[in-house]
Formats: structure tokens, C-alpha cells, sequence
């Protein structure tokens, strides 16, 4: 990440060039340690639980000449009661010091994090006599939601195991690394019959599309494979409306990135999502890429549908 420059502009998402600072937050129990340790791994020095308003103070030390580490990773949640007022703050600090924070936003549904929790039998940071569980969870959502709003990469950790988590992490971070200037597309493939993405800015539904589930002989394919993609979008409605799409989204991406977006999470599902929405999900970030813009591809359901 040595190489990654500075943000110039709103409109333009560009990295630190000189010692990037990544700010890794989100839902408690959606897996900030695991994440840590692979950024740790990545040879980063990481940091967790560091007070809020202590963020600039140890930034400025470590600086590229001091260090032998490719960034500085903090690890924050809500275990500090003034947290948001503090973050503000020392954001604000780190703006006038012209440090550019990058921030990772984890999270997950609510009742695979109260399931986390009974498992390992911890208490969450917010829970208290007069506060149960799922009261916690909300509120925190709730006053966490401005920093996730301002996050570069949102991950919903719902269906990952730690080895996903780690495996995922260290491709989307290795993209962002290669790919540091303009906005991010990430296109995520799901099955309407597992729910949809909780991170997605963006859903389509392509459930109307011909399905080769139907087809004995595509039943067991998945729309990687060039039978599968031809069936759904060599012919009416399929490519009419891969055209359309893609069309649509190329002409969509600038808008956001005029209001300040830097990052797009783009959800395409189907029933299963095996078919159908991974066939379009390939088609589409194929032409993303042609077109300039970093974008990386998850088949969240491909191997349950």
C-alpha cells in the first residue's frame, strides 16, 4: 500500500501514499479480532482498543521512516461511552494533519450475533441490567450507522466462517491496494432463499430471466460455465437486458461519485444464486473493469444453491 496516493478531492478516493492509518470497526461480535490478525499478518501494526482521542497522537508516530510496517490498524467499538463524540474529533485532527483514515465496517445480521454471543458467552459492550441483548445490538447499529455510511469496505459476516472471513478480507484488501484511485464496485451474487446482502447500496431482482435449473443438463453447472451464461444471456430477454444493465450502471457510477460516493455495493440475485445472478454478476463485472473502474465479485450462494 506504499504506493497508494492521497485523497485529492471528495470526488476521487485515493489512499495515503505516505503511511496509510485503517480504522477497523463495526457490530461487536462481527469479527474485528479475526480481521485484525489478518491485517497483522499483512504486516501491519495493529492496535486494539486504543481510546478514540489517542488516534492522532500515536498516527503521528508512526510514520514510514520509523517503522518497518506497511500502515497503522486500530480496532474501535462502542466499549467507550463518548465513542462517536471522540471519533468526530479526532478525525477532524487527523484531516488537519492530512492523514486519510481508511475505514472497514464489519457487521451481521442480529441473529447470528445473539447466537455468537450464547455460544461464547460474553457480554455485549452495551448490555447492562436495564439493557438486554438484542436492545444492545440495535442501539449500536443505530449510532454506529454514520461511520458505516463513511466506510470504504462494508462486510457482512453473516455466512463466513473465520477461515472465510480471513480468505475475503485478504482479496478485497489486495484489490484496493492495486486499484486505489476512483470509485470501488463491489457486486455481490446471492439466492433470494438465503436473504439478501445487508450491505448492498444497490439490489436486482433477476428472478424474471429463463432458468437453467430447469435444464437437466445446466442443473448441476453454475453460471461460471459458458452453457449456463449462454442460456441466460445470448438470447431475449437475457441479452437485451444485459445490455440495458450494463448501460444503466455505467451511466449510474459517475452520479454517485459526484456526490462523494466512493464505494458501490451492488447485490444481483436469483433464486438459489447459482444461475442466473452469477451469470450477469460475471458479465457485469467484466464490463466494469473494461470501463476503468475497480471492482471485485463474491458469489456468496453459488455453492448452496
Amino acid at each position: 500500500m506504499a504506493n497508494l496516493e492521497k485523497r485529492l478531492t471528495n470526488k476521487d478516493f485515493i489512499l495515503s501514499s505516505t503511511f496509510p492509518v485503517i480504522l477497523v470497526t463495526g457490530l461487536s461480535g462481527s469479527g474485528k479480532s479475526t480481521a485484525l490478525r489478518v491485517f497483522e499478518d499483512l504486516g501491519y501494526f495493529c492496535v486494539d482498543g486504543l481510546p478514540t482521542a489517542m488516534l492522532p497522537k500515536l498516527a503521528e508516530m508512526f510514520q514510514p521512516k520509523t517503522t518497518q510496517h506497511r500502515g497503522l490498524v486500530l480496532g474501535m467499538d462502542l466499549r467507550q461511552s463518548d465513542f462517536i463524540q471522540e471519533w468526530e474529533e479526532a478525525n477532524q485532527q487527523l484531516e488537519k494533519m492530512g492523514i486519510d483514515l481508511t475505514i472497514l465496517f464489519l457487521e451481521c445480521r442480529a441473529e447470528t450475533l445473539v447466537t455468537r454471543y450464547a455460544t461464547t458467552r460474553r457480554l455485549h459492550p452495551l448490555e447492562s441490567r436495564n439493557l438486554g441483548l438484542e436492545q444492545a445490538l440495535e442501539m449500536e447499529k443505530e449510532v454506529l450507522d454514520p461511520i458505516r455510511d463513511s466506510a470504504d469496505l462494508v462486510l457482512d459476516t453473516t455466512d463466513y466462517s473465520i477461515h472465510d472471513l480471513r480468505r475475503i478480507l485478504q482479496e478485497k484488501w489486495t484489490d484496493i491496494e492495486n486499484n486505489p484511485r476512483g470509485m470501488r464496485v463491489r457486486v455481490v451474487t446471492f439466492g433470494f432463499k438465503y436473504g439478501v446482502p445487508l450491505e448492498a447500496d444497490l439490489v436486482f431482482d433477476l428472478r424474471f430471466l429463463p432458468n437453467p435449473y430447469f435444464d437437466e443438463k445446466l442443473r448441476e453447472l453454475s453460471g461460471k460455465d459458458a452453457q449456463v451464461s449462454d442460456y441466460v444471456l445470448k438470447t431475449d430477454p437475457g441479452s437485451t437486458f444485459m445490455q440495458r444493465f450494463t448501460d444503466f450502471m455505467i451511466y449510474l457510477l459517475p452520479l454517485y461519485a459526484e456526490e462523494g460516493r466512493h464505494r458501490i455495493t451492488v447485490a444481483i440475485g436469483c433464486t438459489g444464486g447459482r444461475h442466473r445472478s452469477v451469470s450477469v454478476a460475471e458479465s457485469l463485472f467484466s464490463q466494469l473493469r473494461e470501463a476503468g473502474y475497480s471492482s471485485t465479485i463474491e458469489h456468496r450462494h453459488l455453492e448452496l444453491g
